[in-house]
């Protein structure tokens, strides 16, 4: 998986992308970061929010801010909400790179909001893109007639005159803000053996426990690999069907109008991660552009919107399936509710529009009931309900997130474990397979972030689904792993007996 954009610290230099539509600033953007986060197509309006992340420019970190194009429209409307978001990023820049199209030459609408950039007091530096070639770097002279000095051709697309860029936003910056030079460490690479070598690696070593573990299973130690990660800033998704109050619940949270919002569904394009901090640290959330049924989804731009949602799942590690609760639970929550299963995130519901909802009790019942039938692998799931609109009930949101990534993280003792493994088997044994009695001896828990068990015994591999729900419905129960997937793995002990003739 291609490493996450980083996203910008505090103290960084702003450096903010603005010009008409379709111009190229997404395209630069990328360029500049070297990451393909912002959504690119032939077509004018792709972007509609402010997408941010950190740019390394001459070894100088920058905070660099991709823009909705500037465009004359009436304040109310989705494209005057695009220019006043862009217009609140141009107050924050310390410097505006002022994007125009070489190839189409300077537009009234170019001259129109150069007269605006004069007026703004920010120091700005004339991109001309698409200069490609002789023709095009001739065209980009014309720009001189916009009175913000001399052009800089560049084609983001080829990558032609982005180095000089980057000096020219490098020198532009007051010096006095610009953060150290990074200098970047040797990495020491660790040398890989010519052949696989396996060592006996102790459970104990393993699982940090000092339990007593059969001698039978450890030879078989040697195949699990504790996959846990560090802990890091808590990683949020929002998901869910278009124009269910993501992106509105997005901006109550960050207490500003970070994202575009309105009655149209399907507003939010792309992906667009945002630093949150309060009493209890920084968390990332990440506001996605809505999920519809793949039948319907039919245009590339839609196409590459929901990829971009699907890549923010799975680098989550909570994610947030927001409702339009006067909708209900919709066939299209449950797939994408199994969507963040199969990926193993936890998950929370948060169902929002509940101001809007007449007969609360009469809706949470059914929402509970449908989640009982139709979600029975994430069962005991957290339910939260608010109103993205007026506020109320939004500040239960992230206290049930974080309980969430605490279960995600969350590992079982060993000797805990296997007590409870023996009084489930002593409940209920495990059924005749091929006439013969499967004897399960010894379970453990390999990795977290999902948990993860692994169930050794005799022909454990041909245990019936049947009874590992028995089993992963015990584990959830009895130690309260609830609203989280869990992955329940098995493996068979060698009969050494056995005939091993070709």
């Amino acid at each position: 998986m291609r490493p996450e954009a980083p996203l910008p610290a505090s103290g960084l230099p702003t450096v903010v992308i603005a010009g008409r539509p379709n111009v190229g600033k997404s395209t630069l953007y990328n360029r500049l970061t070297g990451r393909r986060n912002a959504l690119v197509a032939d077509f004018p309006g792709v972007t509609r929010d402010r997408k941010e992340g950190e740019a390394l420019m001459r070894g100088r970190t920058i905070r660099l801010i991709d823009t909705a194009g500037l465009e004359e429209a009436a304040p109310d409307s989705l494209f005057g909400r695009m220019q006043n978001s862009s217009a609140l990023a141009v107050q924050q820049a310390d410097l505006i790179l002022f994007c125009i199209d070489a190839r189409a030459g300077i537009t009234p609408a170019d001259q129109h909001f150069a007269t605006w950039l004069r007026r703004q007091n920010r120091k700005v530096l004339l991109v001309a893109n698409k200069a490609e070639g002789r023709a095009g770097a001739a065209s980009a002279m014309e720009a001189f007639s916009l009175g913000l000095g001399t052009p800089i051709g560049i084609s983001a697309e080829h990558g032609e005159g982005i180095s000089d860029l980057m000096t020219e936003i490098v020198d532009a910056l007051p010096q006095g803000i610009l953060p150290p030079v990074v200098e970047e460490k040797p990495v020491k690479k660790k040398a890989k053996p010519k052949a696989p070598v396996e060592e006996t690696v102790s459970f104990a070593a393993l699982t940090g426990e000092a339990d007593e573990i059969p001698e039978e299973f450890e030879e078989d130690a040697v195949f699990i690999e504790d996959e846990t990660e560090e802990p890091g800033v808590l990683k949020i998704a929002f998901v869910g069907r278009p124009n269910a109050g993501k992106s509105t619940l997005m901006n109550r949270l960050l207490g500003e109008e970070r994202m575009i919002t309105g009655p149209e569904p399907g507003l939010t394009r792309d992906s667009i991660a945002v630093l949150l901090r309060d009493e209890h640290g920084e968390v990332q959330i990440v506001d996605t552009a809505g999920l519809r049924k793949k039948a319907r989804v039919d245009e590339h731009l839609e196409k590459m919107s929901t990829s971009a949602t699907i890549e923010a799942l799975k680098r989550a590690e909570v994610v947030v399936l927001v409702i339009d609760a006067t909708l209900g639970l919709h066939e299209q929550d449950l797939q994408i509710a199994r969507l963040i299963e199969r990926e193993g995130r936890a998950c929370v519901l948060a169902l929002n529009k509940w101001d809007a909802v007449e007969d609360r009790t009469a809706t949470r019942q059914a929402i509970y009931d449908r989640l009982q039938t139709s979600l029975a692998q994430m069962k005991g799931i957290e339910v939260v309900s608010f109103s993205g609109k007026t506020g109320a009930g939004v500040q239960k949101l992230l206290p049930a997130v974080r309980h969430a990534a605490e279960i995600w993280n969350s590992r079982v003792p060993t000797g805990e474990l296997n007590r409870w493994f023996d009084m489930m088997l002593e409940r209920h044994a495990p059924p005749l397979v091929q006439g013969r009695r499967l004897k399960l001896r010894y379970i453990t828990q390999v990795k977290s972030r999902p948990p993860t068990f692994l169930v050794f015994g005799t022909r454990a591999e041909q245990l019936p689904d049947d009874y590992k729900r028995y089993l992963v419905n015990g584990l959830r129960e009895t130690f309260g792993l609830t609203g989280v997937p869990i992955r329940l793995q098995l493996r068979g002990t060698k009969n050494p007996y056995a005939d091993e003739r070709d």
